[in-house]
């Protein structure tokens, strides 16, 4: 997608993170850029230990930057605010004690920004929207995994956010549902047209979800190259090469040519 007349709602510029464990102080990017506009679908992929989620937490502000910084809206990211909503990989993000409305409900009232009959209207229009307004009144644990992840997406969204953080939110599902998670996704994307910024190691997930995708290369996580995706795995013309194969050959030359090293050693 190319942008010329607006600015970036998202500004990552140099940004290296690091964390602790308890033998090393592991750094988990380095001097990472990137831009996300408005309404952009902006992917991050990249294998295991990329430092893909720790992005994301960063984005979300639950972790500074040791360098660099990142900016939304043009204000420096300090700390978590519902300017930012997270989606999770794991089912039980959703409160089991509370109903589908009402885990839609809860930070939409927690926060103070809605009053009570208009966080349950927006609740509920969102519920419509990921197709669950017969469960509106079910409880997680008669739910299925694809079905607790509409949820979480509804839960999120409904709190309009500037952007949409989501952490591998398909991954634990099988891959008929993932497959029709990743259609609702982007057919609730054609509707509201909300900005994204979504993690994923898996490349037909990128290519499927992103329009724009930024490639990290290994531990620590760095800037390897950023494509343009139109949601199908197109041919280049020029080359004969698929975009999907463009990624893999990116992503895993420097570790083909690594192993061929060792074993001429």
């Amino acid at each position: 997608m190319q942008q010329t007349n607006t600015s970036p709602l998202l500004d990552v510029n140099g940004v290296t993170l690091q964390y602790k464990t308890k033998q090393h102080l592991v750094t988990a990017t380095y001097r990472v850029d990137f831009e996300v506009y408005k309404s952009d679908r902006f992917v991050l992929l990249g294998p295991s230990g990329c430092g893909k989620s720790t992005l994301l937490k960063a984005v979300g502000g639950y972790m500074r930057p040791v360098e660099g910084d990142i900016s939304l809206g043009g204000k420096r990211v300090t700390r978590p605010g519902p300017d930012r909503m997270m989606v999770f990989q794991e089912f039980d993000q959703l409160l089991p004690w509370k109903t589908v409305k009402h885990n839609v409900m809860f930070p939409l009232c927690a926060s103070g920004k809605c009053a009570a009959k208009e966080a349950e209207e927006r609740a509920m229009n969102y519920i419509e929207k990921v197709n669950l307004t017969k469960f509106a009144n079910s409880y997680p644990h008669t739910l299925s995994g694809g079905m607790k992840q509409r949820v979480a997406i509804a839960r999120g969204m409904a709190m309009e956010p500037d952007i949409l953080l989501m952490d591998e939110p398909f991954a634990a599902l099988d891959a008929l549902t993932r497959r029709k998670m990743q259609e609702e996704l982007l057919q609730l994307w054609e509707d509201t047209r909300f900005t994204v910024l979504f993690v994923t190691h898996s490349i037909p997930e990128a290519v499927m979800i992103g329009n724009r995708i930024l490639l990290l290369s290994p531990h620590p996580g760095q800037v390897k190259a950023e494509l343009n995706s139109c949601g199908k795995d197109e041919v280049n013309p020029d080359t004969g090469v698929k975009l999907s194969d463009r990624i893999h050959e990116m992503l895993f030359a420097d570790q083909v040519e690594e192993e061929q090293e060792v074993i001429h050693g």
